[in-house]
């Protein structure tokens, strides 16, 4: 029988991350439509910190308790839905919304596929943003055999499936990551693997995939004449200045910048999880920390070098 309560990570003030707590709440009802999910793992993610933050104050506002946690991996309690039966074991992302790290969590049923074989629940998690790498590169990229891909961020949770993603679509990848970890952006796949602190002559190339948003102009002058670049963050210290610039350059029928935020539906975890069972991507777990240990889990992201995700384990 189900207990009415549940553990959840929350923060009722903006701040570092020791504003995060963890505390309890009734267990949510599924809607028509909705699954409910037993929690297993979910992943730390560079947006969900930014908002914690209170970096983009404007757009997420003052109320109280707020929730983090964005994708998570688990087994379904309620289904709710003839495609899956209790105890599936499923992933998913919550789309443009926070609080998958609870020990519940109900969300409709389109927003979930099966774990792809072969993958346990802490690494699936660390695959699952990998959407955002599909919908990136093949459908607003539209990248092509033979392109030259730079990834910025190539170390980090998006952005090191992206360098999978990339080589296996045929391209010529060129990483940027800090200094310790250009060994797994090599071993990731990437042709070259450069420091981001010092990148001498880069060269051009046909896309470029930003997970930073930082110096958005400088990166955009290294595409082709018929370049694409997309980048899935922007300076969370300036929203309007970045997002204008942003605004402005999607506009070009070259040389392009696109941003977009990742809302994943089954059709593209389906996607994702071929990808990976296909052996062309494969997880990449940096640590793993308890639910009690939440703060730590985020600090850990905000220092820096990691290598793929990190992944709280709710088991």
């Amino acid at each position: 029988m189900l207990s009415t309560s549940m553990r959840l990570a929350t923060y009722d003030r903006y701040g570092p991350p020791e504003v995060l707590s963890v505390t309890t709440a009734p267990l949510p009802r599924p809607r028509p439509g909705e699954v409910l999910v037993r929690v297993r793992a979910v992943s730390v993610n560079g947006g969900e910190s930014t908002v914690r933050a209170g970096k983009l104050r404007p757009f997420t506002g003052t109320k109280f308790p707020k929730g983090v946690g964005v994708d998570l991996a688990g087994e379904v309690v309620e289904p709710g839905t003839s495609r899956f039966a209790a105890g599936d074991l499923v992933w998913g992302v919550l789309g443009r919304r926070l609080g998958s790290a609870a020990e519940y969590v109900a969300l409709p049923a389109d927003r979930l596929d099966h774990v792809p074989s072969g993958l346990d629940v802490v690494q699936a998690v660390a695959l699952a943003v990998g959407t955002t790498a599909i919908t990136a590169l093949r459908d607003l990229a539209a990248l092509a055999p033979g392109e030259r891909l730079l990834v910025r961020g190539a170390t980090g949770g998006v952005g090191y499936i992206a360098v999978q993603l990339g080589k296996a679509m045929g391209a010529h990848v060129t990483g940027l990551a800090s200094a310790g970890n250009l060994d797994l952006a090599r071993e990731l796949g990437a042709d070259e693997a450069i420091d981001y602190r010092a990148p001498g002559k880069l060269g051009r190339f046909d896309v470029v995939l930003d997970t930073v948003g930082t110096e958005l102009p400088a990166f955009r002058r290294l595409l082709t004449p018929r370049g694409r670049m997309v980048t899935i963050a922007f300076e969370p210290g300036r929203p309007v200045r970045s997002l204008g610039y942003i605004a402005a350059n999607a506009l070009r029928r070259r040389r392009w910048v696109r941003f977009f935020s990742g809302n994943p539906t089954t059709p593209l975890l389906a996607e994702l999880g071929r990808w990976v069972e296909a052996g062309a991507i494969r997880p990449q777990v940096d640590r793993v920390f308890p639910l009690a240990d939440i703060a730590a889990a985020h600090g850990a992201l905000e220092r820096g070098g990691v290598r793929g995700k990190i992944v709280v384990d709710l088991s």
